[in-house]
């Protein structure tokens, strides 16, 4: 059963061109002129592994009479009604507008499940437009571009939990099943990804054979683990842009990105005889950009020669090509033979769980505390910078906002240290880290005195996770 999503808002906010994104195809005509669409169209859609009941409505607009307008926002107002969730855009590079306040509040009314996305957030012109979505009193804006195909992750996490009685009412034996660890396998053609898939299931389940490029599609295969639902996606292989010549291979690369995107945990598989080539390093990087948690998967183990030596020069080379990803797990195995298989899954999972981790906000500034005190910020014009506090804002991956004086001031170099502090503080190998800097913190509540924190401000020496 499809979520039913109806996209609203006001005129020429990108409302058809996310509505095509979505469909997948052209249905909807675009133009830079507002009120282009008039009636309901409604479609089929996909966003990840979510199936969609997609309605594109006109332009809401202001007026109750018996104008063209108004015919036109009736149509909306109806959409709204009957779909599941409505997807409020606003035109992030524009900003909320008065209009935009006043759509807000007839939501707000119907009482219907509202998602704000800030559309056209590509650039950097767009963001004071999605701080100021807050204003509009629905939740935190989800920055996108339907033009582009930016932030539709972040838009599939926040779908994610109106599909619960979705799934209830298709299949009654599911009912509080958790839900799947989303697992990709990547990697270049020839590497071993459908073997490694086919060991791990127990089965024959994908075509393998010695000719590099027998996947094309992303093919998902859902699986049981140790108890633990699992869904693995084998994807096709990837090859350097300049040599992926014919549309089919075209189609195949889009469908693995896709893939990447919309996992929480990526396996990329690399042969023993050849890893962390450029190719491996340029995807293990768009891993990292996309948020997801990583595993290396060292496959042909059985082929090494001298396997405890070429494991460390592999860790080496990890640690000095893609200092980013700083202790990614590295699983070294054979998918022909078994060996080392059974080490795979306890690895995506512990690596899956660091993802996913929460750090109490008070042990997230007793660190920082120490972290400012071990290493200071640097001074910048004779002034130094201040951090004052540190919250984190979201999980999946660890997503972490810092409150400093002159904050646009602090070195590139400061805020890797931080990350790279917070990932041996807390335990976090291998997950990528978000750390946004802000100035106007205003009151602090976890400043030495303050009513949180201990007398003497001191640092604790061991964090806690919640």
């Amino acid at each position: 059963m499809a979520l039913k999503i109806a996209i609203v808002g006001r005129p020429n906010v990108g409302k058809s061109t996310l509505f095509n994104r979505l469909a997948g195809k052209k249905l909807a005509i675009v133009d830079d002129r507002p009120g282009v669409t008039r009636d309901r169209r409604e479609a089929e859609g996909r966003l990840g592994d979510l199936d969609l009941e997609l309605i594109d409505t006109a332009g809401f607009e202001d007026v109750d009479d018996e104008s063209l307008q108004s015919r036109m926002r009736t149509q909306t107002e109806r959409a709204v009604d009957d779909a599941d969730v409505c997807l409020f855009i606003y035109d992030a590079r524009e900003g909320v507008t008065a209009l935009d306040g006043i759509f807000a509040d007839l939501l707000r009314r119907r009482d219907k499940p509202v998602i704000l996305g800030a559309n056209k957030s590509e650039g950097r012109a767009s963001a004071s437009g999605i701080g100021e979505g807050f204003s509009l009193g629905l939740g935190e804006p989800i920055p996108i571009s339907g033009e582009h195909g930016e932030g539709m992750s972040d838009l599939y996490e926040a779908l994610l939990p109106y599909t619960e009685h979705l799934v209830e009412g298709e299949d009654e034996e599911e009912d509080g099943a958790e839900k799947p660890v989303r697992i990709a396998i990547v990697g270049r053609p020839n590497a071993g990804k459908s073997t490694l898939v086919n060991r791990l299931i127990g089965e024959d389940r994908l075509l393998v054979g010695p000719e590099a490029g027998i996947t094309r599609d992303a093919i998902p295969v859902d699986w049981t683990f140790d108890g633990r639902s699992v869904r693995l996606v084998d994807t096709a292989g990837l090859r350097r842009k300049a040599k992926v010549q014919e549309t089919l291979e075209k189609l195949s690369t889009s469908d693995t990105i896709r893939a990447i995107t919309f996992a929480e945990v990526v396996i990329l598989v690399m042969d023993a005889a050849n890893a962390f080539e450029t190719q491996d390093l340029q995807i293990a990087d768009l891993v990292e950009r996309e948020g997801r948690a990583l595993i290396f998967c060292i496959a042909k183990w059985d082929l090494v020669e001298n396997p405890q030596e070429r494991l460390a020069e592999l860790k080496e080379t990890a640690e000095r090509y893609l200092p980013q990803l700083r202790g990614t797990p590295l699983v070294a195995l054979s998918a022909e033979t078994g060996r080392n298989v059974d080490k795979l899954m306890p690895a995506v999972f512990a690596t899956h769980a660091n993802w996913s981790v929460k750090v109490k906000t008070r042990d997230l500034n007793d660190w920082l505390a120490m972290a400012v005190q071990r290493h200071p910020p640097p001074a910048v014009s004779g002034k130094r910078i201040k951090p004052k506090y540190m919250a984190q804002t979201k999980a999946r991956p660890p997503t972490f906002v810092l409150f400093a004086s002159r904050a646009d001031q602090l070195p590139e170099q400061y805020r890797r240290y931080l990350v790279n502090s917070l990932r041996e503080s807390f335990d976090l190998p291998g997950v990528p880290i978000r750390i946004t800097i802000k100035s106007n913190a205003g009151n602090n509540p976890f400043a030495p005195g303050g009513d949180k924190a201990d007398p003497k401000g001191t640092p604790k020496k061991q964090f806690k996770r919640r």
